[in-house]
């Protein structure tokens, strides 16, 4: 690898950058984020970067409404609600009406309370479900966090847990498929998954589908409800900006709120929470994916974060998300040496979430590279170099700095 500095001088690819950064219709978004000078980050689809209003509210938070108000807050400063409340200003993002969606816990408790449940909901009698559904499919690319939450389910229920492919998933289906787990975007290659089709085909066969949705809300439309979704997870702290551990979130559609049996009960989804009686009666509504006391520090901070998206259309989104990774991969063709890189990550923009993956040898240390020369990414096993596009504060000028420090690494 070459210890050739990055070269600001311009190229016809910087200038078009320029020229496009100018008309970009999401550009001023920046300012709504904290980003050191000079830095150019392309891992939001890991972390995402400081919102703005943050530090403030946060500050509030802990001063005035723990510091003076104290247990007052829980009704005076909205804490108790918070996480139906946060929960109906993620909604729009991922296309779902309000009241469907609860925030609270780990993308991995909430993904263990809609397994669970999607298998009781399999198991009810009617719409052409019941005992003999024993088997739960699981996307075999997932996360591997998604995996062993799916055989802790599978064994918790008494159920097979059989790894397809999702591309397989129609053709895996059968009588005996209680719900399907899959992923919207592949956390490694950033291949988009057919969200709807899959859905119809799993609702088809008399099943539920399952969607972890951590690496498309705030980065493309995912539709929920247009699309009949039964019930998904995501988390906050990628695209949604919520910060290290934010809180993450459970949707269940309409129809399956009044069953929904959920593992995890606990007196914050109780119908009368404070009665403090020893049988459980669950609440309606998304209250009831409630477990136990709300994080408030990291909620609120989330709260604030989603200020950031005052205005934003996400169909706007995707369109600089798509235009971002395009710019990014023609530049990459131009600045690195043919053969040093091969993009896993799909052409097609029906098959692209919002990152581009480059194989290519000693990725880890390439990776190191150019984060000493101020451009962030990431790496994965073995051979992954991971740059993910956040369209509120990543710009083209970004993404031809990125490819061309990578050019210089490799020249």
């Amino acid at each position: 690898m070459s210890e050739t500095p990055f070269s600001a001088a311009e190229t016809p690819l910087s200038i078009r950058a320029e020229a496009l950064d100018a008309a970009d219709e999401l550009g001023k978004m920046r300012e709504r984020f904290t980003l050191p000078d000079g830095l150019v980050y392309l891992d939001g689809n890991s972390l995402g970067a400081l919102p703005a209003a943050v530090p403030a509210h946060v500050a509030d938070v802990v001063s005035r409404q723990w510091g003076e108000l104290l247990i007052r807050s829980w009704d005076e400063s909205g804490w108790w609600t918070a996480p139906e409340r946060i929960g109906d200003r993620i909604a729009p993002l991922v296309g779902a009406a309000p009241g469907r969606i609860v925030v609270g816990d780990s993308t991995s408790v909430n993904l263990f309370k809609a397994l669970v449940a999607a298998a009781r909901l399999a198991a009810g009698a009617g719409d052409g479900r019941g005992p003999g559904r024993d088997e739960l499919l699981v996307d075999a690319t997932t996360f591997p966090t998604d995996g062993y939450i799916a055989a802790s389910a599978a064994r918790m229920t008494g159920m097979k847990l059989i790894p397809v492919e999702p591309a397989a998933v129609p053709d895996a289906l059968g009588p005996r498929t209680a719900a399907v787990l899959l992923n919207h975007v592949d956390y490694r290659s950033g291949r988009l998954h057919d969200l709807p089709g899959l859905t119809a085909a799993v609702q088809a066969a008399g099943a539920l589908a399952v969607w972890d949705l951590c690496h498309s809300a705030g980065a493309l439309p995912v539709g929920l409800n247009a699309h009949g979704v039964d019930l998904a997870v995501g988390c906050t702290y990628k695209y949604l900006n919520g910060g290290p551990g934010s809180p993450a979130y459970l949707y269940v559609a309409e129809r399956h709120q009044a069953a929904f049996d959920s593992p995890l009960p606990g007196w914050n989804s109780h119908a009368d929470p404070f009665a403090m009686t020893p049988d459980y009666t669950p609440a309606e509504g998304p209250v009831r994916g409630r477990v136990g006391t709300p994080d408030i520090l990291s909620m609120l901070a989330l709260e604030a974060a989603l200020d950031a998206w005052e205005g934003v259309s996400v169909d706007a989104v995707r369109r600089k998300s798509l235009a971002l990774t395009d710019f990014f991969l023609e530049c990459v063709e131009a600045y690195v040496p043919a053969g040093r890189v091969e993009s896993v990550t799909p052409a097609d923009h029906a098959e692209r979430g919002s990152q581009i993956s480059l194989r290519t040898e000693n990725a880890a240390a390439v990776m190191r590279e150019l984060i000493a020369r101020g451009v962030v990414g990431d790496f994965r096993a073995p051979d992954v170099l991971r740059f993910g596009f956040t369209p509120l504060y990543v710009g083209f000028a970004d993404a031809e700095r990125a490819a061309r420090t990578l050019g210089h690494i490799y020249g």
